[in-house]
């Protein structure tokens, strides 16, 4: 399983369901009587499901500095276990939930299995779609080379981080029936007033510290030269990125989506 930092975490899922929750209508949350959230990370996705159903919540995720700091954030219950490995008994939960964790594992069919034999009703999966995602920015490079870094990225990696449409397939590989998949479309917007994050992620660009942190996946799809030549490429973006949002003209656009997809467990699984 992959590994993130709490600050990626808090970073890639803040206020991801801030404009709308339509999509998540399928999980019926409001009929919902017990909740496991696999894969829980710092809490982003427990705060929603908190707050739009009245049942309880259990929390789970294999790293406890993590679910210490989604404790910080909610009152809810929490387990520290592996998601592959579920310590919970069939039938426990009316629904399990993930979000953005099956595209971190390398077998999202055989988790789901899992997910399925702990709830007596619905299972329910978010996942980006990551080689669909699109970029706007006054920097006129920075779309165009993020994209050279990210289909890289893509290929090299050995997870599907990009799951997101082809997560009913899984699902219904799964044994789990009437399958619903909705898409959800996460809008960053970068520009003034600048936060500290846009400041931080700006100075990431101009270090290329992001190319650094996936070195490894990316080399297993460039060469020597290639990889060179991206780096070059991102810094000097990066420095221009620097210099806009120092004349405060810098504004970008980033539009992520994300699949969700329900499926019930079926009587055989049940």
């Amino acid at each position: 399983m992959r590994e993130f930092s709490s600050e990626y975490l808090t970073h890639t899922r803040r206020e991801l369901w801030a404009d709308s929750r339509a999509a998540l209508t399928p999980l019926s949350l409001e009929d919902r009587t017990r909740i496991l959230d696999v894969g829980t990370g710092t809490g982003e996705f427990a705060q929603v499901l908190d707050t739009e159903s009245p049942g309880d919540i259990v929390c789970l995720d294999m790293d406890p500095e993590l679910l210490t700091i989604a404790r910080s954030k909610t009152d809810l219950t929490t387990i520290i276990a592996d998601a592959t490995q579920l310590p919970i008994k069939s039938d426990a939960v009316d629904l399990v939930t993930c979000q953005a964790l099956l595209s971190n594992l390398p077998d999202p069919v055989n988790i789901l299995q899992t997910f399925a034999r702990v709830s007596s009703e619905l299972v329910a999966a978010v996942e980006p779609d990551n080689a669909a995602v699109s970029v706007a920015s006054t920097v006129d490079t920075e779309a165009q080379i993020e994209r050279r870094a990210r289909e890289a990225y893509i290929a090299g990696i050995q997870t599907d981080v990009a799951l997101g449409d082809r997560l009913s397939t899984a699902f219904d590989n799964a044994g789990l029936d009437d399958i619903v998949r909705r898409r959800h479309y996460h809008r960053r917007t970068t520009e003034p007033p600048y936060d500290d994050t846009a400041l931080t992620a700006a100075a990431r660009k101009a270090h290329a510290t992001a190319l650094r942190d996936h070195r490894t996946e990316l080399r297993r799809e460039l060469s020597d030269d290639a990889y060179d030549t991206l780096r070059h490429d991102w810094r000097e973006m990066g420095r221009a990125v620097v210099d806009q949002i120092h004349s405060e003209t810098y504004r970008r656009v980033e539009i992520i989506p994300f699949d969700v997809v329900v499926g019930r467990v079926s009587s055989d699984q049940a």
